[in-house]
This record gives C-alpha cells, sequence and structure tokens, in this order.
C-alpha cells in the first residue's frame, strides 16, 4: 500500500515538472511548446470522447464535429467577422453548451443503433456538419465558408468590447508559453470532471449500458437519457477544446475538421485503453508527440539519404496511427494501458476452456 506522503510527494513532483514543462522544451525551440499545447487539446477531445466510447461504449467516428462548432462559436464571437468581441470565459461555456446541444441532436436519433450503424450515422453526421459550415456563406455569410475566418482574438482576460475602436483591458494570451498555463488548467478540470463522473452513478450507469444495455433497462437504468448524456458531456469537452483551439490558431476553416482528425482522436483513445482515464491521456500524449519527434528527424534522414522527400511527413503519420492500431489490437487488445473492467474481461477470456 502507498504511503500518503510518498503520494502526495509523486504529486509535488509531476506538478513541479509541468510547471517548468514549457521552459525547458523552449530551450529546443518554441515549436516544441506549440506542439505540448496542441497535446494537451487532444487530451481533452480523447477524454471527450472516451465517455462516449470508453464510458458509454457508443461508437463515435463523427466527434470531431463538436470540436468545429465549440471553434466556429468561438471565432464568430471573438473576431472582426461579426464585430462581436467577448471575452473567452463568457465563450467557452457557450461553445461547450452549443456543442452539447449538438451532441444531443446527433444523440436523438441513434439511440436504437449499435456497432457499425452507429458509426456509420456518426460518420455522416461529421461530414454533414464540415459541409454546412463549409457553405454557409449565401445568401447570409456567417462562417465565411473555405475562406475561413480570421483575426480571432488571442484569450484575454478584461473588459470586452463590440467595436473595432475599443480594446481589450488586462492579460492578453499571446505566447505558447502563456498558453500552455492555461491550456493546462482546462485540462486539470477536465480530468477531474471525468474521474467524478467515472466514479458516480452516472458512470457506473454507462458501464452497465456499455456491459449489456438490456440487462442495464431491466434494472431500471433510463438507458435513453443516459445516452444523451453521454453524448452531450463528450460533445461539451469537445466544443471547449475547439473554442481553445480557435484562440490559439488565429484562424480556422473547414478543412480543419476534416475524417481524418476523428480517426486521430479514436486511435488516441484506443490506443491508450478505452474507459481508463489515466491510459487515454497516455494514448493522446503518445499519438501528439511521435509523429512530430519522426517528422523532426525522418524528414532530415530523408533529404540527407535521397536529396528529396520520399514520403510526406502526413503521410507518415497515417502510417503511424494504422500501424499502432493493428500492433495494439493484436498484442493488446484492452490498449496499453487498459483500464480494470476491460484487464477482467481479457484474463477471464484467456483463461483455459473459456469460450469467445
Amino acid at each position: 500500500m502507498t504511503h500518503p506522503k510518498a503520494k502526495w510527494a509523486g504529486v509535488a513532483l509531476i506538478a513541479i515538472a509541468l510547471i517548468a514543462l514549457p521552459f525547458a522544451l523552449a530551450q529546443a525551440g518554441t515549436a516544441w511548446v506549440r506542439i505540448t499545447n496542441f497535446a494537451l487539446l487532444f487530451v481533452m477531445l480523447s477524454l471527450g470522447l472516451n465517455i462516449v466510447v470508453g464510458f458509454a461504449g457508443l461508437l463515435d467516428l463523427g466527434y470531431i464535429a463538436f470540436y468545429a462548432v465549440g471553434a466556429y462559436v468561438y471565432a464568430l464571437l471573438a473576431s472582426p467577422h461579426f464585430n462581436i468581441h467577448l471575452p473567452f470565459w463568457v465563450i467557452l461555456p457557450i461553445g461547450a453548451l452549443v456543442a452539447a446541444m449538438f451532441g444531443v441532436l446527433l444523440g436523438a436519433p441513434t439511440l436504437k443503433l449499435r456497432g457499425d450503424y452507429l458509426a456509420i450515422v456518426t460518420l455522416g453526421f461529421g461530414e454533414i456538419v464540415r459541409i454546412f459550415l463549409n457553405n454557409l456563406s449565401q445568401p447570409v455569410n456567417i462562417t465565411n465558408g473555405p475562406r475561413g475566418i480570421a483575426r480571432i482574438d488571442p484569450f484575454s482576460i478584461g473588459s470586452f468590447s463590440f467595436s473595432k475602436s475599443e480594446t481589450f483591458f488586462g492579460l492578453t494570451f499571446s505566447g505558447p508559453i502563456k498558453y500552455y498555463y492555461l491550456l493546462l488548467v482546462v485540462m486539470l478540470l477536465v480530468i477531474f470532471i471525468n474521474l467524478r463522473l467515472q466514479d458516480s452513478r452516472i458512470g457506473r450507469a454507462w458501464e452497465a449500458i456499455r456491459e449489456d444495455e438490456v440487462a442495464a433497462r431491466s434494472m431500471g437504468i433510463d438507458t435513453t437519457k443516459m445516452k444523451l448524456l453521454a453524448f452531450a458531456m463528450g460533445a461539451s469537452f469537445g466544443g471547449v477544446a475547439g473554442g481553445m483551439f480557435s484562440a490559439i490558431q488565429g484562424f480556422i476553416s473547414p478543412e480543419s475538421f476534416v475524417l481524418v482528425e476523428s480517426v486521430m482522436v479514436l486511435a488516441m483513445v484506443v490506443l491508450g485503453g478505452m474507459g481508463n482515464i489515466g491510459g487515454v491521456i497516455l494514448g493522446a500524449v503518445l499519438l501528439s508527440f511521435v509523429p512530430e519527434i519522426l517528422r523532426f528527424t525522418v524528414e532530415p534522414l530523408q533529404r540527407h539519404l535521397f536529396g528529396k522527400m520520399l514520403i510526406e511527413p502526413e503521410v507518415i503519420r497515417m502510417l503511424i496511427f494504422g500501424l499502432a492500431l493493428v500492433l495494439v489490437m493484436t498484442l493488446r487488445p484492452g490498449g496499453l494501458w487498459p483500464s480494470a473492467v476491460r484487464r477482467r474481461e481479457l484474463a477471464a477470456r484467456n483463461e483455459p476452456g473459456a469460450t469467445a
């Protein structure tokens, strides 16, 4: 049994490491701080998708749509596009609420679907949202179509304005290190909410639905309400991450929210371990950093050996996702860090005489 003092000492060491991390990475260039910031965003996205896929057992291939909704809500309310400049602490809850509403819209018609059928419907939903964003520029220019929205306001703590002539007051998050600490705080809040949800009656209800929906319904669980709640909660985290992405980038377009992004987030959840918060974080961090590390190493190596690029970085990235998923499904079906329930299931399946 771990001694309480040792536990708190470990927490203190992790906290010190997280605080010092951006300054250590900045020694190698601010690009690595930006990569870390995007890794934190992907952790939030993965934890949101884990609620739907890992906790409730509902396969969602259109999760990136909620990310897009949150990003566009922030862009429309904090840019010259509509000449509205609300502070981020007002917009992020709005983005989470709007994304949760879209989650309910997705969940309502899919309540009786499972497996492949649910995956196809959610895949279609994600593409529909992207197509709408691409075409909502006529007759009223809402999203600016494929040209996207530029000059999005960075995070700022202070007053807000509805005029270009007025400016923000207070602290403005303009550098990657400042963004890192804000993203870290929001990510820790998302982790805390996930931990509380997992250990709550709601989390146990989701687990029951995942294991056997008929049995869960017979035990008095309102499966309809619980499924809608899973979609709404997962979508809200995607909306928050989308808003933060919009502020960090300063520009968004529909091409930022293509299908491959949904596949990437799902790969993070599956690789780390569906249903296990620690495993999902591990998967998100690995699939955020490993492709970038390879890009910084493989690209110069190709140019040195062949004098040109033979394989583009994006192709390498997709090869990594595919290879990682194949290896995990073959060698570790529960992921790199499976949940306790999944470990028991795999152990029981591997026992002599067990049936598939």
